[in-house]
């Protein structure tokens, strides 16, 4: 088994983000470590909070390397901009050909 064991001022730091911060993935989280510092099992929490085990044994990894930093998600994550080198050409040909955007993706 495999336990969060946590200080007095962990605890309420992550029932404070648990109440009061307005980002779901924080929240879940923060219940989450609190709940295995109380021995509660990963497969039981793997279904309280409906993702797989492994998920939640990457959530106690980036608890034991960083601490409460990574409870949100991180900015990297998800899709990049295509065009962001392209930024400045795009804005002028979007001025220039408003009414058909074929002529600015050729």
């Amino acid at each position: 088994m495999r336990y969060i064991t946590l200080k007095n001022e962990e605890i309420e730091v992550l029932e404070y983000l648990y109440q009061n911060n307005p980002n779901a993935t924080v929240r879940k989280r923060s219940q989450c470590f609190v709940l295995s510092h109380q021995k509660h099992k990963i497969k039981d929490l793997a279904s309280i909070f409906n993702v797989s085990r492994r998920t939640i044994e990457r959530w106690y990894d980036s608890w034991a390397e960083i601490g409460v930093d990574p409870l949100a998600i991180s900015e990297e994550r998800g899709a990049k901009t295509l065009l962001k080198d392209y930024s400045k050409e795009v804005s002028e040909q979007l001025e220039l050909h408003n009414s058909n955007l074929k002529n600015v993706l050729t």
